[in-house]
């Protein structure tokens, strides 16, 4: 009886919330895919939709964009990749339950227990450490070009772009996995695999180990990074729904994946300038009352030196949970991109679903993880094993 309730609720207001979208409402042959710690200089160029920035946007419209290519041929990624190579940098099982979040036990799995001590300490570095993943494989693909420092031949890679500084976070806790990988197998496990593992670690530890899956690995680390490929391919939380579509799109997701990947804005804070323009007297459909609390917190014109930040979700801010389709379906969501979400009847579908079915969310948004981590993988041909995440050896 509950369950038919509820999917009786979930129909009728699908048709409630639908009718409120606006006259103009973007297209519905959803083609696209998208998780938000975050902060941006007010006057920085857009960052993603895991994140913010509230500068007008220099992004290329999807339409102009390269459709990713479809991995080689000769890349496969696996579980079990490092089975005999490096067991204990891949593997998740060896947990134990310490408090709400699972505690590696020892011998420690070393990417685990990196992420694990980081989260302990601050958790919003989990939600730093997802929108990395992200962030690393929109541009190049999963191959670690986030993590590249700036060099004389390349003083302006993706970290330096705007979407990415100074907002990024979790780079010391790659370096801290990194290290400790290399103490037990050197040369065997590459940086994009332990950016990977990291955002299914911490997943799982910010969820309470409700979303806890198997990564496949085998990826290899890129030589390229460029800071206009970011502003290129990150989608800002300013855009609408087409823009969204068309984002995913060329990255080879589909219709589920930005919904799906969105719910991760349910942790994380992000800087008042990523979205003051929703705020009155502009216009805009955030909930009157969501917006007067904001105001309260942000000033009226953030800038570089006056920027504060919120938490995306002020009901479960350090839970990986379903609360940000409540949230949306209450008008309490930051940015325009989230809104956007409830301007199509398909997608609007989709929020009720995930809103009212917590265990669907959580396997769809494993399964959009990995699917994420799979995309434009390196081959030997123009990847490599780094010695350190922060350079390209040689």
């Amino acid at each position: 009886m509950a369950n038919t309730l509820a999917i009786v609720i979930l129909f009728a207001s699908l048709g409630a919330v639908a009718s409120q979208a606006p006259a103009a409402t973007p297209t519905e042959s959803f083609q696209g895919s998208s998780p938000s710690d975050i902060s941006s200089p007010p006057a920085a160029a857009p960052s993603d939709i895991f994140g913010s920035s509230s500068a007008p946007s220099t992004s290329t419209p999807p339409s102009a964009m390269s459709p990713t290519p479809p991995p080689s041929a000769g890349t496969k990624l696996r579980v079990g990749f490092y089975k005999r190579s490096c067991p204990r940098a891949e593997k998740i099982h060896c947990i134990a339950t310490y408090g709400a979040h699972p505690k590696p036990v020892f011998p420690p799995v070393i990417v685990r227990a990196a992420v694990w001590k980081a989260l302990s300490k601050s958790p919003v570095i989990g939600a730093g450490l997802i929108r990395l993943h992200f962030h690393d494989c929109f541009v190049q693909g999963c191959d670690a070009s986030i993590l590249l420092d700036p060099t004389a031949a390349n003083p302006q890679p993706e970290k330096l772009s705007p979407p990415n500084f100074p907002s990024l976070r979790g780079f010391e806790v790659i370096d801290a996995a990194k290290k400790a990988v290399e103490k037990v197998c050197p040369g065997k496990v590459s940086c994009a695999d332990i950016i990977a593992f990291a955002s299914r670690d911490a997943s799982s530890i910010l969820s309470s180990g409700r979303i806890n899956f198997r990564m496949p690995a085998g990826r290899l680390d890129g030589r390229v990074s460029l800071s206009g490929e970011a502003l290129q391919f990150l989608p800002p939380p300013f855009f609408n729904l087409s823009q969204l579509i068309g984002s995913f799109k060329a990255k080879n997701l589909d219709v589920d994946d930005p919904v799906v990947l969105s719910g991760a804005h349910t942790i994380g804070v992000s800087h008042c300038s990523s979205f003051t323009g929703r705020l009155p007297p502009n216009p805009s459909n955030m909930n009157p009352a969501f917006a007067t609390m904001l105001q309260r917190k942000c000033p009226t014109s953030p800038n570089i030196t006056n920027d504060p930040t919120v938490v995306q979700d002020i009901v479960t801010p350090n839970r990986l949970d379903t609360r940000y389709y409540t949230n949306l379906l209450k008008h309490n969501v930051l940015f325009t991109s989230d809104a956007a979400l409830l301007t199509s009847r398909r997608t609007t579908r989709k929020v009720l679903q995930n809103a009212l079915i917590a265990r669907r969310w959580e396997t769809k948004f494993a399964t959009a993880m990995v699917k994420m981590a799979a995309i434009e993988i390196k081959t030997a041909a123009n990847g490599e094993i780094r010695n350190m995440c922060r350079v390209v050896n040689n």
